[in-house]
């Protein structure tokens, strides 16, 4: 976002750390002015914010479209660091164990705690983060995914602008046979912070929650998942102003076009549930 060049130029000193072949770079100032940048970086200036997924769709296509010119592509957020100069060997080598796998999801430590948020486990089941698995989603600034994922099923849904955006490209993933894994030994050192730090994050939170199922889930599932998103929200008490632009963004959820409908096979479905999240929760 343009305002944390000391934190940037942290995070690429550690991707210039990182063991076996040089790591190759792109920086895109979302709607801001980019820094001095080290040699080599490739630099995309945006004249707007184009969002979270907008912004990330870009870096894709930095690499070729899709990012063809690359296998792998790691998406770190700008006040990350890599502790572990391992990691890009720790990717490597679990895409070519597996090559149906599709994405990795690092753990998120705070650097001065190495607590991780429960919310930044991708998983229900989330109490113990130093734990890998297999998973239904992933976290967008601390990841890595195959090229070949974006080449067949798209790229993030650029209409989200924030929140969701992940689980939006996951159940596409996971639709067209890709896996997804959460890998504890991946780690991202990131500041503990609140998401709802973010002005718009009750409303948009809402809003595409709403679009994530109107795109996604087969028609039965859409009002199963919505409702039970609505009961959990109600019950978590929030308040009269948060739970104001909740319900704005709930409503404009169901008004707005959402981008294209294609609704999960059954057969993935019960896939996401045996991985222990049903998609209707």
């Amino acid at each position: 976002m343009g305002d944390r060049p000391r934190e940037l130029r942290a995070l690429l000193d550690s991707v210039a750390r990182q063991h076996g072949d040089p790591v190759e770079v792109a920086v895109v100032g979302n709607g801001a002015p980019l820094p001095a940048l080290p040699e080599g970086v490739r630099a995309v200036e945006l004249p707007e914010n184009l969002g979270i997924p907008g912004g990330r769709n870009v870096g894709i296509e930095a690499f070729g479209p899709a990012g063809s010119e690359v296998d792998v592509l790691l998406f770190l957020d700008d006040d990350g660091l890599l502790p572990e100069p391992g990691t890009a060997e720790l990717v490597r080598e679990a895409f070519a164990a597996d090559p149906g796998l599709g994405i990795v999801s690092f753990r998120i430590a705070d650097p001065e705690t190495g607590e991780t948020q429960r919310r930044h486990v991708p998983r229900l089941r989330a109490s113990d983060p130093h734990r890998s698995s297999r998973v239904t989603t992933f976290l967008g600034g601390a990841s890595a995914a195959r090229t070949a994922v974006f080449a067949q099923v798209g790229g993030l849904p650029e209409e989200f602008f924030y929140a969701h955006e992940e689980t939006d490209l996951a159940w596409r993933a996971l639709d067209a046979g890709w896996s997804i894994d959460y890998r504890a030994d991946m780690v991202l050192h990131h500041p503990t912070t609140e998401p709802s730090r973010h002005a718009v994050y009750h409303r948009l939170v809402a809003r595409n929650r709403v679009w994530l199922a109107r795109r996604n889930l087969p028609l039965p599932l859409v009002p199963l998942y919505v409702g039970v998103w609505l009961l959990l929200t109600l019950a978590r008490r929030p308040s009269r102003a948060a739970l104001r632009a909740w319900w704005g963004g709930f409503r404009e959820g169901w008004r707005v076009p959402c981008g294209p409908r294609r609704p999960m096979r059954w057969r993935t479905v019960w896939r996401l549930t045996r991985l222990g999240r049903p998609p209707v929760i």
